[in-house]
């Protein structure tokens, strides 16, 4: 379920609710005369959105699972070695 505020409530709890929004990975649409017009979001999630919509990082990602389908991979001691 979406979790939804209205602006006029909003403008009275700006600081709770932007509390309950940064912790924990997550949004709040808030409503203006019960239509959508803006998001509160967590900026981890806000972070992962601009990510991506990035076209660089969708291209690493399919490359990677490229690599990944093709064999391409190193485990843990490949890269790291033994550490003593």
């Amino acid at each position: 379920m979406i979790n939804t505020i209205d602006f006029t409530t909003l403008r009275n709890h700006l600081s709770d609710v932007l509390k309950e929004v940064s912790g924990k990975k997550d949004f709040i649409l808030v409503t203006r005369r019960q239509k959508p017009e803006s998001a509160l979001v967590n900026l981890d999630f806000f972070e992962d959105l601009l990510a991506m919509a990035s076209k660089d990082y969708l291209k690493s990602i399919k490359e990677a699972r490229g690599d990944y389908k093709n064999g391409r991979v190193y485990t843990h001691g490949d890269v790291f070695g033994k550490i003593e």
